[in-house]
């Protein structure tokens, strides 16, 4: 430790991302990118954006950005935040929302950076452990809390809660904030954005990473009632007030109004994590039913879910392996193209 450090920096475990190795080139099935490009319009609408007046700053309120999110929905468009990336956003969310003197109620096994932030922000947290089936039960988040966070579908189970048992947590909880982490929501859940004008405690949160081919432009939004709303702008203009650059605004609100092209690459992730959960379970896998584009699946008995991540490693290709309990004997593994997929199952088959 630098004895320049702070004491909350000497304190940290922070988030660990998946592995990005240069040494050779990867088949990479281990960070939940989309195989497909992004949309030719979002393609279209950055380079029309790399020009002159990128010497200016960007809009602070993004608002072309939120409007294209606002008719997606059907809201206005104080109900919509945006930020660098969903992490950003969440982050925003633990400190205008989620800190409180009562505890932060999460799932053990959830996304690893929600430990992290309350580390970081000195948050109070209870781990609320899932089912023996991998399940959020809604009956556990009623006990005493100050703010509920989980993913839906959850990471890394891909497993996701019907609506009726998100509205379940709200209705149970009037006086917190139900903040519902939406990363994968594209690829098989339903989004709890259609309650948000019901329950002025939900905040919904996605990312354009994912289900819109942009990681590498680092864009998510918030949705919510605009109490909350102003909550996160009043930290975000604490914190940075221009997170978004002017090609990326312009690159999202674009990937955002393609909804043809969203639906076309959404489908085909959908089509073949089906197959791939087929051809697992015929190999003796044990498949956890997912909702995401990434499949949580168990190897065959007598085989060690680390011994085939470095196997799989050793021939190119990528997967999750979390070393964790619980889930230690699970890799995680993310759908990409059809090629890539069967290349996937070919080093496993051998």
């Amino acid at each position: 430790m630098s004895q320049f450090w702070s004491q909350r920096v000497q304190e940290l475990d922070p988030y660990v991302p998946g592995e990005q190795p240069k040494d050779q080139q990867y088949i990479k099935l281990n960070t939940n990118e989309s195989p497909y490009p992004p949309s030719p319009l979002a393609i279209e609408a950055m380079h029309a954006a790399v020009n002159d007046s990128l010497r200016l700053y960007p809009d602070p309120n993004a608002d072309d950005l939120k409007q294209a999110i606002a008719d997606l929905h059907g809201l206005d468009r104080s109900f919509v935040f945006v930020g660098n990336g969903s992490d950003e956003v969440l982050a925003h969310a633990f400190v205008a929302l989620l800190k409180h003197d009562k505890p932060l109620l999460y799932p053990d096994i959830s996304y690893s950076f929600y430990p992290v932030y309350c580390n970081l922000f000195n948050i109070n947290a209870v781990r609320i452990p899932l089912n023996d089936q991998f399940e959020i039960d809604p009956a556990d988040y009623s006990q005493s809390n100050g703010a509920i966070i989980f993913p839906n579908p959850n990471a890394p189970t891909g497993m996701a809660l019907p609506l009726d048992a998100i509205e379940q947590i709200l209705k149970a909880n009037p006086e917190s904030v139900v903040l519902v982490d939406e990363a994968y929501v594209d690829f098989g859940a339903q989004t709890a954005i259609a309650l948000v004008e019901q329950y002025a405690n939900l905040l919904v949160v996605q990312t354009l990473s994912k289900s819109r081919s942009l990681a590498g432009l680092r864009v998510g939004f918030a949705i919510g009632q605009p109490d909350l709303i102003e909550a996160l702008e009043r930290v975000k203009n604490s914190f940075n007030s221009y997170p978004l650059g002017r090609v990326e605004q312009a690159g999202a609100a674009a990937a955002i109004r393609d909804v043809p092209y969203f639906e076309e690459c959404r489908a085909k992730i959908i089509a073949t994590r089906e197959q791939t959960e087929t051809s697992l379970t015929a190999l003796g896998f044990s498949v956890l039913p997912s909702g995401s584009n990434f499949i949580f699946a168990k190897p065959p008995e007598g085989q060690s879910a680390e011994a085939l991540y470095l196997s799989l490693k050793e021939k190119g290709i990528l997967v999750r392996y979390f070393n964790k309990p619980r889930i230690s004997d699970y890799l995680r593994i993310t759908i990409g193209t059809d090629s890539e997929m069967q290349q996937f199952l070919d080093c496993l088959k051998a």
